[in-house]
């Protein structure tokens, strides 16, 4: 029986197995691979490509079925939900940054990150003043009207993370966010993202290579032999 007194965790992975086939080899990526990542923690996934830090990130996330064990996310099993039940998780509870920031070229910074919000029903009214407010947070409020060519890569990532947010998911997903960025744009970048996380409160799990980011969040673990470790 679960303990009242303790939390649940935004989403935790139970005895999950995935596997690729690549002609006749296996690629054995997660084997019996368990993380809890409970309400409002920060946790950096660090290991070396191919480890399977992304496709641990895109079951997490539902953008992946894994070949067998089961995703809580909020207590609530996924495994068995129909694709339009997990969409609509994935829209309203989940948010996601790439290495890539995927911006939309012909539309400006604010109109991005109005996207989501309005795809889920918000008026355009509303979305903007949500999409301002969170880019002026973000350090962008001279760039609103910017479209993502006449941005810098730093600030094309800053509206990536706005947008991710914009619909106040309770979990984050972070593939290596500042992979592409120059240290100085990187820590910039990072800097903005770790505000936006103790201001909101959101749980987060981020893939990087980058130890001295990871260094700055509440856990850290890896991937070893399939599995997920704590690392100290």
């Amino acid at each position: 029986m679960a303990d009242p007194q303790q939390p649940t965790p935004v989403v935790s992975l139970n005895s999950v197995h995935r596997r690729y086939h690549q002609g006749d080899a296996v690629l054995e990526i997660l084997n019996n691979a368990e993380l809890a990542v409970w309400p409002g923690q920060s946790v950096a996934l660090v290991a070396p490509s191919g480890a399977g830090k992304s496709t641990l990130l895109h079951i997490a996330g539902l953008l992946e079925h894994p070949d067998s064990g089961e995703v809580f996310l909020e207590g609530v099993a996924t495994a068995t939900l129909s694709d339009r039940e997990r969409t609509r998780l994935r829209r309203t509870a989940i948010g996601f940054v790439y290495q890539a920031h995927h911006l939309l070229p012909e539309f400006s910074a604010v109109e991005n990150v109005m996207m989501p919000q309005m795809i889920r029903g918000l008026s355009r009214a509303v979305a903007r003043e949500r999409a301002t407010e969170l880019l002026t947070y973000l350090g962008l409020k001279e760039r609103l009207t910017h479209r993502p060519g006449q941005l810098s890569g730093g600030e094309q990532q800053r509206v990536a993370i706005a947008r991710a947010v914009a619909n106040a998911p309770r979990l984050l997903l972070a593939d290596e966010p500042t992979g592409n960025l120059d240290p100085k744009t990187s820590d910039h970048v990072f800097n903005a993202l770790a505000q936006l996380i103790r201001q909101s409160g959101l749980t987060v799990m981020l893939a990087t290579h980058n130890m001295e980011i990871a260094s700055r969040m509440d856990r850290r673990v890896t991937i070893r032999d399939g599995q997920v470790v704590e690392l100290q």
